[in-house]
C-alpha cells in the first residue's frame, strides 16, 4: 500500500488527513497554561513590587535627612515627578530582572516541555511545527508584556500617590502635562518590550536546541553579562553597534525635552534584527526536531 508522510505519521494514500487544531484554540490553551504556572504569577507579582520599593527609596533619598529635596543627590531631582517613576523602574529592571523573566519564559516554552516529555506529544499532534513555535512565541511575549505592564501600572499609581498629578519634570528642566507624560511612558514601554522580545527570541532558539531549561538561562544571562563586559572595553568600540544590550540605558532619553531618539532608534532597530534572527534559528531547529 502506498503511503505518504504527514508530519511524523505515515498515512495511506487517499486517507483523510488529521484535522488541524484551530489556531485560536491553541493560543487560548497556551495562554491559560502559561498564566497558570505559579512561578509565572509569583515572578510577575514580585516585579510589581519593584516600583514601590524604588519610589519609596527615591522619596526618602530626595527628601534627605533635613527634609529638603534640594539636599538630595542630583539624580533625585526627578524624584518629585509622578510619572518619572515608570521610566526609572523600567530602565533599571531592563538591565537584569526583565531579561531573566524573558529567559525563564522561553526556557519553559520548549526546553521545559521537552524535559517533562510533553513536547513529543505536541510534535506528533496535528498542529504543525511552525504553528506550534508561533504559539509558543506568543505565549512568551504575553508573559513579558504582562510583566512590563504590571511594572508600569504599579509605577504610575505609586508615583501619583507619592507625588500627585505633577506631570513629568524633564532633564531639561521643563514640565510636561499629564497626557504628554503618559505618552512618553508609552513610548518607553514599547521600546522596552521590543528589547525583551529580542532576548526572548534568542532564548527560544537556545531552548529549541536543548532539553534542559537551566542551559537556556545560563546561556542567555551569561551571554548578556559577557556582552556587557565587551561593551565596556574601549578597544572593542567597533563591536558595540552589534551588541544587543548596547544603549539599554537609552530609555531615559524620554526624560529630555525634546526627546533624543538617536540611541533609542538605533537600539530598537538592533533589537528587531535580533528578534528576526533568533526566531529564524528557532524555526530552523524546530523543523528538524524529533524529540
Amino acid at each position: 500500500m502506498t503511503t505518504e508522510v504527514v508530519g511524523m505519521t505515515a498515512l495511506p494514500v487517499g486517507a483523510s488527513r488529521p484535522r488541524r487544531a484551530p489556531l485560536g484554540r491553541l493560543l487560548r490553551s497556551e495562554l491559560r497554561w502559561v498564566f497558570r504556572r505559579p512561578r509565572t504569577l509569583v515572578g510577575i507579582g514580585l516585579l510589581g513590587l519593584a516600583p514601590i520599593v524604588i519610589g519609596v527609596a527615591t522619596l526618602f533619598v530626595t527628601s534627605g535627612v533635613t527634609g529638603d529635596p534640594e539636599q538630595g543627590p542630583p539624580i533625585t531631582a526627578l524624584g518629585g515627578s509622578a510619572l518619572t517613576l515608570p521610566v526609572i523602574s523600567l530602565s533599571m529592571l531592563l538591565l537584569f530582572l526583565l531579561p531573566l523573566v524573558a529567559s525563564i519564559a522561553a526556557a519553559d516554552a520548549i526546553a521545559g516541555e521537552s524535559a517533562s516529555g510533553t513536547l513529543r506529544g505536541l510534535l506528533v499532534a496535528p498542529v504543525g511545527r511552525l504553528r506550534l513555535l508561533a504559539v509558543k512565541m506568543v505565549g512568551v511575549m504575553a508573559v513579558i508584556t504582562a510583566a512590563v505592564l504590571v511594572i508600569t501600572v504599579v509605577a504610575v499609581v505609586t508615583g501619583l500617590i507619592l507625588h500627585g498629578t505633577s506631570g513629568l519634570v524633564t532633564l531639561s528642566g521643563t514640565t510636561l502635562s499629564l497626557g504628554e507624560s503618559l505618552g512618553r511612558v508609552t513610548v518607553t514601554v514599547g521600546w522596552v518590550l521590543l528589547q525583551l522580545w529580542a532576548v526572548a527570541a534568542i532564548a527560544l532558539a537556545v531552548s529549541a536546541c536543548t532539553e534542559h531549561p537551566l542551559v537556556v538561562l545560563s546561556t542567555v544571562i551569561g551571554g548578556l553579562i559577557v556582552i556587557g563586559i565587551l561593551g565596556s572595553l574601549p578597544v572593542l568600540d567597533w563591536l558595540q553597534p552589534f551588541l544587543l544590550s548596547d544603549n539599554w540605558t537609552a530609555g531615559a532619553d524620554v526624560l529630555r525635552d525634546p526627546v533624543y531618539t538617536g540611541d533609542m532608534g538605533t537600539s530598537a532597530l538592533r533589537a528587531l534584527c535580533y528578534l528576526v534572527i533568533g526566531y529564524s534559528l528557532a524555526v530552523a531547529r524546530m523543523a528538524t526536531k524529533d524529540s
